[in-house]
């Protein structure tokens, strides 16, 4: 019987990653209590983009994804164009680091709200910023609240990024087999942004529109349920 070494460590190392894998997950998801919430600490951030009091942070993702924009007129009939924000973007995945693994923990995008809160728009629009838990599949609805421009905070210092953000819980949904992690959202900061503006150039005359671009961006994502 022939033995092929490579094949056998590549099955070793897959199946060794796999066990990490589920490791992490379980002290990530399967244990979590308000003591291990605790320790996640958001840095000082101004009051526009602060969370009310009586909420704590219990999570923190590193996102990194894209930005999308598409070249369309400045008003109708215009003969002159800007880069607007895609309707269906961001797209971003979540890391945090657990035990020197890097694990993914949440997908960042746009979908429709099928569990709206009292807090949601009425009526709703198309879709809503979403972030879904990457192993129990939960996810939260989220609506931007108050807005700081790149560059003007400590918590958002990259000048020329996108801008840090407060946002709220507009709906939460359980996953398929139950899952609610994500449910106990109620706010989310993303601080920190690094990149995914529209770019200077490429969008300016008619002969433009259409045209669409993905900017890659970075940012850490704070989530915060409420407390007593």
């Amino acid at each position: 019987m022939s033995f092929n070494f490579s094949q056998e460590t590549r099955k070793t190392t897959r199946v060794r990653k796999l066990f990490v894998a589920a490791l992490v997950f379980g002290c990530a998801f399967g244990t979590v209590t308000y003591a291990s919430a605790q320790r996640v600490t958001p840095p000082v951030t101004p009051d526009a983009i602060t969370p009310p009091n009586g909420n704590a942070a219990f999570l923190l993702g590193h996102g990194v994804g894209t930005q999308g924009y598409v070249c369309l007129p400045t008003s109708p009939g215009a003969s002159t164009a800007s880069w607007t924000v895609n309707g269906a973007r961001p797209e971003a995945t979540l890391f945090t680091n657990l035990f020197g693994q890097q694990v993914e923990i949440i997908t960042h995008f746009l979908s429709p709200n099928t569990n709206p809160n009292e807090i949601a728009p009425n009526p709703l629009p198309f879709a809503n910023a979403t972030w879904q838990n990457s192993l129990d599949s939960s996810k939260v609805w989220a609506q931007t609240v108050h807005a700081i421009p790149a560059g003007s905070d400590p918590s958002c210092p990259n000048s020329g990024a996108i801008s840090c953000l407060l946002l709220q819980s507009i709906g939460a949904e359980k996953g398929p087999a139950g899952g609610r992690f994500m449910t106990q959202t109620s706010f989310i900061q993303r601080l920190n942004t690094n990149g995914g503006s529209a770019p200077d150039s490429g969008c300016a005359t008619s002969n433009d529109v259409g045209k669409q671009v993905l900017v890659p961006y970075s940012a850490d994502y704070y989530f915060f349920h409420t407390v007593e």
